[in-house]
């Protein structure tokens, strides 16, 4: 049986973790931020994007295990 992804009560969904790292990098490119508030910025960046790999690795594991009765083949997926 596939497990659920471990998530806190009022965690941001991956959706919203990308809309929000969108935010900060349109912030982030602006002229107009200091360098305080930049570096708050990328850290809250960077934190997001480490819940978000955690998010799809979840994801992967549980495709896999999905997969893995053998009667259905992954999708081939290219890599950049």
């Amino acid at each position: 049986m596939a497990r659920e992804p471990k998530k806190e009560p009022d965690a941001p969904d991956l959706e919203a973790r990308l809309r929000r790292l969108d935010e900060i990098l349109a912030s982030m490119e602006s002229d107009e931020v200091a360098l305080e508030e930049a570096l708050r910025l990328f850290e809250e960046g960077v934190g997001h994007v480490r819940e978000a790999e955690k998010v799809l690795s979840e994801a992967e594991l549980r495709v896999e295990e999905l997969l893995a009765d053998g009667r259905t083949r992954p999708l081939e997926v290219d890599e950049e």
